[in-house]
């Protein structure tokens, strides 16, 4: 399927360019009748979403891999332009650390081969424990990964961010991986104190934003703040950061996030507008909501 047709045989097509535009999941039920068509199905989730975002976070391979059928169905419901941002599993990055992690780090590139046409760079998410001293087995393992694939690597260690930031840099750009660039400043100035917001604010790491660029596919993951209004002035200091790796002939991947991913997709419009003001990134088309009949008005009886 190119792009998403509704019952009326009116279609969408994602018309973005020069960048990558995504959420950081595609199956969120509570944008149904929001993002998507009112009557949308689970089914229905990645095709209507992939008629808007031209990429996705794959965070769901951390914890396993898919079928193969899962895989069949994700190309087929995806059009030629669509990029998946797969992570490496946790078994490579926290069981083992990058050590003798051959087998499993075989089965994730063989389903990257399967999905070769649709995959972004894939994601090396570290623990917070892996610091300076295991940089050595960081590099070994990147220069054993295919070149047939992109890849990002995202640090968590507060020493990458001081002492240690030049040295992670020089690794990075060595192999032409890029930097996991993670932006919480957003979401860390919330004081709302919902459960929802704590959970996201103990997982995400409250680290110093960085706007490096290591290789050719810059990866930004932003996690906002839960009022819409308050992410504006950081998304706008990122438009034109992105229109300047956009310039420099690089094509940056730019994920929107927030506590329950409820409003990721209104941050993501509201960052390609933006952007827009500074380069051409294409259009952003019309949610599939938005191209629905309206709901018939109910006659009074009165």
């Amino acid at each position: 399927m190119v792009g998403w047709e509704d019952g009326r045989g009116r279609k969408s097509m994602n018309t973005l360019k020069g960048y990558y535009l995504g959420c950081p999941i595609w199956g969120n039920k509570d944008w149904v009748g929001e993002l998507f068509t009112r009557d949308a199905k689970p089914k229905d989730f990645l095709a209507q979403y992939t008629s808007v975002f031209n990429t996705v976070e794959g965070n769901t391979t951390f914890y396993g891999l898919p079928s193969e059928a899962t895989i069949a169905r994700w190309h087929q419901d995806t059009p030629e332009g669509f990029r998946f941002a797969f992570k490496f599993s946790q078994a490579i990055s926290h069981d083992k650390r990058l050590s003798n992690a051959e087998p499993e780090t075989v089965l994730f590139l063989e389903m990257l081969d399967t999905l070769s046409k649709r995959t972004g760079p894939a994601f090396l998410q570290l623990p917070a424990s892996f610091g300076p001293s295991d940089l050595p087995t960081l590099d070994g393992y990147l220069a054993a990964l295919p070149e047939t694939h992109a890849y990002a690597v995202e640090v968590r260690h507060d020493i990458f961010y001081t002492q240690a930031e030049a040295a992670l840099d020089i690794v990075l750009r060595k192999h032409s991986v890029d930097r996991v660039v993670f932006d919480t400043r957003g979401l860390h100035a919330a004081h709302s104190g919902t459960p929802r917001e704590r959970e996201a604010q103990r997982k995400k790491p409250n680290v110093p934003v960085r706007f490096t660029a290591t290789g050719q596919h810059p990866f930004v993951r932003f996690i906002g703040h839960p009022e819409v209004e308050e992410n504006f002035p950081l998304l706008a200091e990122w438009a034109q950061v992105v229109a300047g790796w956009m310039r420099e002939g690089r094509t940056p991947y730019f994920f929107l996030h927030a506590p329950d991913d409820f409003y990721a997709p209104h941050l993501a419009r509201h960052f390609h507008a933006l952007l827009s003001e500074h380069i051409d990134a294409g259009q952003l088309p019309s949610w599939p909501i938005e191209q629905q009949d309206p709901e018939p008005e109910q006659m009074s009886l009165f």
